[in-house]
């Protein structure tokens, strides 16, 4: 039986969950909603979510707020929608661990587009999950990364990446000693062209950081800062 991914909808106005759920279910998608931010971030804890689209403007509790607490503890994908267009706020929901970034009024064709796509590279796929003799795997010292089930393993012990941060990792591993600019990775693995703040950037390298140091710090410090530059991966030998 084909596996049903498990969607949560968030948006305090009815129409637009109404017609989420509509586009999405005629995918096979499971669908749940809320309709704060309280009552998502209290369901996104409690169940394990393949994805979450989620509303930026929320009555209580935002929608960044909602993403910020929840990557505490978890990785699971959110899509933020949001009425603000704004490059400032898009940078500052890619921030807090926001994976893709819809600006209403959007084409539901579009969301549908963008669900399939974030799945598909997601980290948290249930049924990628399972052991692979893969051999599309990047092995280095503390740190393997098994592409085809979009996991990643340092010292044996499995870490859980939002799917930002594991494209990150996978697009630095994969150029071994290269510097990336911030604008190149901006462009590279957000796949947004645009001048401004980017501390995005910075920010997910510094939560990718976090997660490997709590298992190997030798992992940690094979993303290397080049200072007035940008990023490298550079592999370490002891």
């Amino acid at each position: 039986m084909e596996y049903q991914a498990t969607i949560l909808v968030v948006d305090d106005e009815e129409r637009i969950r109404r017609l989420l759920r509509m586009y999405l279910e005629r995918e096979n998608y499971i669908i749940e909603e809320a309709e704060n931010g309280e009552d998502a971030l209290r369901m996104a804890l409690e169940k394990d979510y393949d994805l979450i689209l989620l509303d930026l403007m929320l009555p209580g509790m935002s929608g960044e707020d909602v993403c910020e607490r929840l990557r505490e503890s978890k990785a699971t994908p959110v899509i933020m929608l949001t009425a603000k267009g704004e490059e400032a706020n898009r940078v500052q929901g890619f921030e807090v661990g926001t994976d893709d970034y819809i600006v209403k009024p959007f084409s539901p064709r579009e969301v549908v587009l963008r669900v399939k796509a974030l799945l598909r590279r997601s980290s948290s796929t249930k049924f990628l999950e399972t052991e692979t003799t893969s051999k599309n795997v990047l092995v280095f010292p503390h740190l393997t990364i098994d592409h085809d089930a979009h996991r990643v393993l340092v010292d044996k012990k499995e870490v859980g990446l939002t799917p930002k941060e594991y494209e990150l990792l996978l697009f630095l591993a994969n150029s071994p000693d290269k510097v990336f600019t911030r604008e190149e990775l901006l462009k590279d693995v957000w796949n947004y062209e645009f001048f401004g703040d980017l501390r995005t950037v910075d920010t997910h390298v510094k939560r990718l950081r976090e997660k490997l140091t709590r298992i190997s710090e030798q992992a940690a410090n094979m993303i290397v800062t080049v200072w007035g530059v940008g990023y490298k991966f550079e592999v370490v030998t002891n």
